[in-house]
């Protein structure tokens, strides 16, 4: 069992730094273009859009990105039933969380950080602590249920400052 979890582990991490790698180069290649250019892409379907089109290209579906205090938090999640369901676990996605500075766009890599979810009933999940996975922190978590889900993100980085990040999914 170890040996499946160690193997899945490795799994997520060559699938989820590229992506993450990817994206902090898209957000660079953005900025350079200048406010005009943004707001031309957001007429065109904006950057979100395009981010969720490239990630979900290999199965990640990008969840955005929100800014709390100087610092841009940036989720995505990984449908993993088939993975996890054939090794008995009830866990469906990978969920996985990046901090950059927002002026610098310098990556965080400490710190502690856990989540929160509410499922379409209204029930809450205890938080679950995420692992620091290659700069990235993620855990497995499961989204068993048709319908939206809300992800809270708490955080207390390498600044030792708190912080909540908020994001949403649509189980179909």
């Amino acid at each position: 069992m170890k040996r499946k979890m160690l193997l899945l582990l490795t799994c997520l991490l060559a699938v989820a730094v590229p992506f993450g790698a990817m994206a902090m180069n898209h957000e660079k290649e953005m900025s350079h273009q200048g406010h005009g250019a943004m707001e031309a892409a957001e007429g065109q379907g904006g950057h979100e859009q395009s981010m969720h089109d490239m990630a979900g290209q290999a199965g990640a579906i990008m969840l955005g990105s929100t800014v709390e205090d100087g610092v841009k938090a940036t989720a995505q999640l990984n449908d993993m039933r088939e993975v996890m369901a054939s090794m008995g676990m009830k866990e469906t996605h990978h969920f996985m969380v990046s901090f950059a500075e927002e002026a610098s766009g310098g990556q965080i890599a400490e710190g502690t950080v856990a989540l929160r979810i509410k499922g379409p009933d209204g029930t809450e999940t205890g938080p679950i602590q995420l692992m620091d996975m290659a700069g990235q922190f993620g855990a497995d978590v499961s989204l068993p249920d048709k319908g939206s889900y809300e992800l809270t993100v708490g955080s207390r980085l390498q600044d030792g400052k708190t912080r909540q990040f908020v994001f949403s999914y649509e189980v179909e």
